[in-house]
């Protein structure tokens, strides 16, 4: 439902270009406008795993609401968590190819912070869910790595794509994992006076 290609008016602006994002955002019918932003993700030092993901979500709906303030900015961003270790988007196939084999027979977390920046607020949750990998051979992973798909994913690996045949358990949000909390968004855009599909707890 990007106002690009509906004619429908935005609720938010979406400070990212990720597909699975829109796709979810889709799936709980909130109109948006895409707006990629671009942040220096570098993590700080002395930082944690929580305050990184936590700090660029903040970071990227900030620069949407900069760029585009007439409507709520929403921000996000992944982090896949090994023994405190981050492990972010491979560059090439060989950073793939040795990330899939440290998480392969392993449980591991994934992150993802939102926020969403308004003209009177900057609010922020988090979503740390579990995945457990299956024991994974080299050949099963040069051949997932040969499919490109990893390489635009935190961990190598997408949980809605080929990679789902992996992953023995989760424990937490499946979407969150796949990039964006449908859970937390209704909070925080709830909380900024934004209810999406009202809905009376009481019943």
């Amino acid at each position: 439902m990007s106002a690009d290609n509906h004619n429908i008016h935005p609720l938010i602006t979406l400070a990212s270009a990720s597909p699975r994002r829109q796709e979810l955002l889709q799936q709980i019918a909130v109109t948006y406008e895409v707006l990629p932003v671009d942040i220096d993700e570098s993590h700080q030092p002395g930082e944690t795993a929580e305050q990184f993901v936590t700090r660029l979500a903040m970071e990227k709906a900030e620069a949407g609401y900069q760029i585009q303030p007439v409507r709520p900015a929403l921000g996000a961003d992944t982090i896949v968590v090994l023994d405190g270790q981050i492990l972010g988007k491979p560059v090439d196939y060989e950073m793939a190819v040795k990330m899939l084999g440290m998480l392969s027979g392993r449980k591991h977390q994934v992150m993802t912070a939102i926020a969403l920046c308004t003209a009177s607020s900057k609010l922020s949750l988090l979503n740390v869910s579990e995945v457990e990998f299956a024991q994974l051979n080299t050949q099963q992973i040069k051949s997932y790595c040969e499919t490109e798909e990893p390489f635009d994913k935190a961990g190598a690996y997408g949980i809605q794509g080929t990679a789902a045949q992996f992953i023995r358990h989760i424990s937490g949000s499946y979407s969150s994992i796949m990039g964006l909390p449908l859970f937390e968004v209704a909070q925080l855009l709830r909380q900024a006076g934004i209810d999406i599909l009202p809905y009376n707890y009481s019943k």
